[in-house]
């Protein structure tokens, strides 16, 4: 089966010159001609490198489960992949935290400079629990392909009250609340009467629910993790610690009650720029730009950053954003990262990556069949 990421050949003067294309939505395969299985994935750049992590599917309904673990694919161009192997397993011992059969997705990995370690993040659900844990795992490894080892899991930002709220919120529930808030039976979806000041008060001994995140490194070496919280009706936006492995204890929540997922990060002109998708589950909506001056807001919304026909507007092209990618040596240059998803075979989701592009001050994508990295951005 032909690869997303394709060959063609022109005629020339005196030879043939190689094209390397991407397909978004095609089957991409590596260098061994095997079809790359990352999903829900992040690529960082580390010595000339990008390293592609994403989580390894199987087939049919069990694939939205981890039976293998996050396995890490290298390019120098961004077209060819070399497999790298699994870079955090699965671990069946007694007590581990991260079973074959938990859920383990979008798994993101940073360099910290001050301790020389590779630190991975990611959304964590024990074994059989379903959605509820809403946990954060933490890895950590040498060498940037791993193994990675696993250090613990954790609920962000337990006994501390996010920064931007009133101090009349910063007080935990009474039992009347407690029983109101269980009554309405709260999942994931939006939801008509959301109680926006209620549910981070009711985390805030055990720590703040984290389910879709990924994590930013900004120009300071200050690193952060955003997540979809409080039953998905908001994001917040966390400081980690100077070793990439905690929260530092200083968060905010933004959009409270208007139900984002999916968080991709990238920085640009002076500001935060924000995709993000609804709350809709297996299935592609529409998707959401936000922008801040700062990681800690304020945040406004933009509305929809998908150009393209009718269809692919309203479905973000069939997908949901997992990484905005900055492509190392090119002006204005960053790739959008989605994941086309399939749920009933879930070994057979595909991965939308496409240009970001900038319209009156604001990146947005636009739908392309094939394009090419180096052709895309001047040097």
């Amino acid at each position: 089966m032909e690869s997303g990421f394709g060959i063609a050949w022109c005629a020339g003067e005196d030879a043939w010159i190689s094209l390397t294309m991407i397909r978004p939505g095609e089957l991409w395969n590596d260098g061994n001609g095997v079809p790359i299985n990352a999903h829900g994935g992040g690529v960082l750049f580390h010595e000339g490198t990008y390293w592609w992590f994403g989580e390894h599917k199987i087939g049919g309904e069990e694939g939205n489960r981890a039976h293998v673990g996050v396995h890490v694919y290298a390019s120098e161009n961004l077209t060819d992949w070399r497999d790298e192997g699994i870079a955090l397993a699965v671990d069946d011992a007694p007590g581990s935290e991260i079973p074959s059969g938990c859920i383990l997705e979008r798994p993101k990995v940073i360099f910290n400079a001050r301790t020389g370690k590779f630190v991975m993040w990611f959304h964590l659900e024990p074994k059989g629990g379903g959605y509820g844990g809403a946990r954060s795992g933490v890895a950590v490894a040498d060498a940037v392909a791993g193994p990675y080892r696993f250090l613990h899991s954790l609920r962000p930002n337990a006994g501390v009250w996010p920064e931007n709220v009133a101090e009349e919120w910063k007080r935990t529930l009474t039992e009347r609340e407690e029983q109101e808030l269980a009554a309405l039976g709260l999942g994931g979806a939006p939801f008509p009467w959301y109680p926006r000041e209620v549910v981070f008060r009711r985390d805030f001994e055990g720590g703040q629910m984290a389910r879709d995140m990924t994590l930013f490194v900004d120009d300071d070496g200050c690193a952060y993790q955003v997540y979809a919280s409080e039953n998905n009706g908001t994001l917040h936006v966390s400081l980690l610690d100077e070793t990439f492995t905690k929260p530092a204890g200083r968060y905010v929540r933004i959009f409270p009650g208007r139900f984002h997922e999916a968080p991709a990060v990238m920085k640009w002109g002076g500001r935060y720029w924000l995709f993000t998708s609804d709350c809709t589950g297996w299935a592609p909506n529409t998707a959401r730009l936000s922008s801040a001056a700062s990681m800690w807001g304020p945040w406004e919304e933009h509305g929809n950053p998908c150009l393209g026909s009718g269809a692919q507007i309203a479905n973000s092209f069939e997908s949901q954003p997992t990484f905005v990618l900055p492509v190392v040596g090119k002006r204005d240059a960053f790739v959008y990262m989605a994941d086309r998803w399939r749920p009933g075979n879930a070994i057979d989701g595909r991965y939308v990556w496409l240009p970001v592009v900038f319209r009156h001050g604001l990146p947005v994508v636009e739908w392309r069949g094939a394009w090419e990295v180096e052709g895309e951005w001047d040097v």
